[in-house]
């Protein structure tokens, strides 16, 4: 179940309605409440509405998994009957080994806040595979530190959370103080949805029930790290939608400890946006940025001016999307990446 920080803003532009959702609807659905996803499970959803919190009823053979948390629905607003999806403006997903289909995290997100601790955690490999996630579904991506109170060298994570991409901005912060609060406000205003992702036991329940304002009854169970490996619990099991101070949204996401990166190439070049600025300038076109002649790439290596750890993150980033990535035949048999867009 969910739960309202303030139940007086209903109204549809606190819930995060804007005239992308209004130029969807057709002639003769005005009559139909709109309403937003607030859990998915198996065999039920519940959403956000100008009224408060409700349970749909869903239609016979309704595949839930088709339903991202934070997605846009029209609904019967006399017997709260499912009627249909809106577009959306951004889409979070995943996919996971074996897998056909991604696996959606969460819609409509405007900023995704990547969480990770100033400790072992700490992963800048880990931290560009979320990035490019984020560069890919459009959203504005912001590292939180949390666990700052527990070093004393706070500046070389957040140096070095900043290097990652250029413009990234970077926040460190105790995610038990109302200084939290404070410091993400530029992106928690009225109508704004932001998403917590990272790994187990960063302190994602600790941010969520700070800029929730929970009341113990209602708080997201937390959890430790584990002294033997520094690593964290998983206490959140289900995405869901939060009220949170400042009069925006908060998606919260389970824990993810593997990100496999596939569809994000263009997260990528946004990503390693040094490496796909130079390679127009290599001498060869297909160049490989490995051993060919007249490469901007290893000249800029070479120069000091690239690290090298970057370019081999990239070359391994690059290569496993290209082997997750679905490919399509083309004419004559040639093959194609499928063809994606971040409106689904």
């Amino acid at each position: 179940m969910t739960h309202s920080f303030n139940q007086k803003s209903r109204s549809l532009a606190a819930l995060g309605w804007s005239e992308f959702f209004s130029v969807q609807l057709e002639p003769g659905e005005n009559d139909y409440a709109r309403m937003r996803i607030a859990t998915v499970h198996r065999s039920r959803m519940t959403a956000e509405s100008e009224i408060g919190s409700i349970k749909l009823s869903l239609p016979s053979q309704t595949n839930t998994t088709d339903f991202a948390v934070g997605d846009w629905v029209l609904a019967d607003p006399q017997n709260r009957m499912l009627v249909r999806r809106l577009e959306r403006c951004t889409l979070l997903q995943r996919r996971t080994v074996g897998a056909r289909t991604q696996q959606l995290i969460a819609a409509n997100v405007d900023t995704l806040f990547i969480v990770t601790s100033c400790n072992d955690d700490f992963n800048p490999a880990r931290l560009e595979r979320y990035l490019a996630l984020a560069n890919e579904a459009g959203t504005t991506p912001v590292i939180i530190l949390t666990k700052s109170d527990q070093v004393t060298e706070v500046e070389s994570y957040q140096q070095q959370a900043a290097a990652l991409q250029s413009g990234l901005a970077v926040v460190s912060l105790n995610a038990k103080t109302h200084e939290a609060v404070t410091a993400l406000s530029p992106w928690c205003g009225s109508g704004k949805t932001v998403a917590l992702v990272g790994s187990s036991g960063v302190g994602k329940s600790t941010l969520l029930n700070t800029l929730a304002a929970k009341q113990p009854e209602e708080a997201q169970p937390t959890g430790g790290i584990r002294e033997d490996d520094a690593k964290g619990r998983h206490t959140t099991t289900s995405r869901s939608l939060h009220a949170i101070q400042g009069g925006g949204w908060l998606i919260d996401t389970p824990g993810m400890r593997t990100l496999h990166v596939s569809d994000v190439a263009a997260g990528l070049d946004i990503l390693f946006a040094e490496i796909s600025e130079l390679a127009p300038t290599c001498r060869f076109r297909d160049c490989t940025h490995a051993h060919e002649p007249g490469c901007a790439v290893q000249a800029a290596v070479a120069g000091g001016i690239l690290d090298p750890a970057r370019l081999d993150r990239w070359r391994k980033l690059r290569a496993e999307n290209r082997d997750n990535t679905p490919m399509e035949s083309g004419p004559r048999g040639n093959k194609t990446p499928k063809a994606r867009g971040k409106r689904r």
